[in-house]
């Protein structure tokens, strides 16, 4: 099971290892050789850091192996890691063209892709129906194992959706998505619905991404403004309490 590990300014999720096969029927593209290890999500880390433009957040995410089949100037290119980031209340339950859907209440305020050619941020429609607004590219390096993503998003105490898929320049937005195709260019499922991630921040017994296309958080999944809403309330009831005995206590 994913474990969280919680310092002054870091959390850290693990995810097993040798579980980058979707459903576990997988089959990965053979052109270009691309490995299980190097879609493995191993770790994903969210910490805080200070900048010009104060105090924002920065994610590792560590994989098996780093892989560069495309041969990518940034020194990877076979997975592309999406981090959809919960701030708040609301947001979209739509985790972008995985094929998944959020899991539990709410959803994402910001989402995060990485890729090895070229990486982007951006905020989630403010109306339904609406498009995502871009906002400042991150800054992507390779550190060992890990790719590491320094964001303009604020920090915070938040909840993620982390997916791993497979990057295809042959495609517009650059995921390969799953087909019944026997071509060696082709990431093979069972069937051609199936969502594009071959791995999941999640645990291992967890299987409803694959099954039922939704995706459960890890991470602050409570809402602190409906904490802080219900807590007020029950103030104003302990106050009209106290208010009518006291009342009921001058009339006696």
């Amino acid at each position: 099971m994913f474990l969280p590990l919680l310092t002054a300014a870091l959390m850290t999720f693990q995810d097993p290892a040798g579980d980058a096969r979707g459903d576990g029927g997988y089959i990965l593209p053979q052109r270009p050789p691309v490995t299980e290890a190097m879609l493995d999500l191993r770790t994903v880390s969210a910490q805080a850091v200070s900048g010009p433009g104060g105090r924002t957040l920065r994610f590792g995410v560590g994989l098996g192996q780093i892989g560069n089949p495309w041969q990518a100037p940034s020194g990877f290119s076979a997975a592309v890691i999406d981090i959809f980031v919960r701030t708040s209340v609301g947001g979209s339950r739509t985790l972008a063209d995985t094929g998944l859907q959020v899991r539990g209440p709410g959803g994402w305020q910001y989402h995060l892709r990485l890729t090895g050619f070229g990486s982007s941020l951006e905020a989630a429609p403010t109306e339904p129906g609406g498009s995502p607004t871009p906002l400042a590219a991150p800054a992507v390096r390779v550190e060992g194992t890990r790719l590491v993503a320094d964001t303009a998003i604020p920090a915070g105490n938040y909840a993620y959706w982390v997916t791993s898929s497979v990057y295809s320049p042959l495609t517009p937005a650059g995921l390969l998505k799953p087909s019944a195709s026997r071509s060696p260019l082709a990431l093979q499922a069972a069937r051609e619905d199936a969502p594009t991630p071959v791995d999941v921040l999640a645990a291992p017994d967890d299987r409803l991404a694959f099954t039922a296309g939704t995706l459960a958080p890890v991470g602050q999944t409570r809402d602190r403004q409906t904490l802080t809403l219900a807590g007020l309330g029950l103030a104003g009831l302990l106050l009209t309490l106290w208010a009518t005995v006291r009342v009921w206590r001058r009339g006696a």
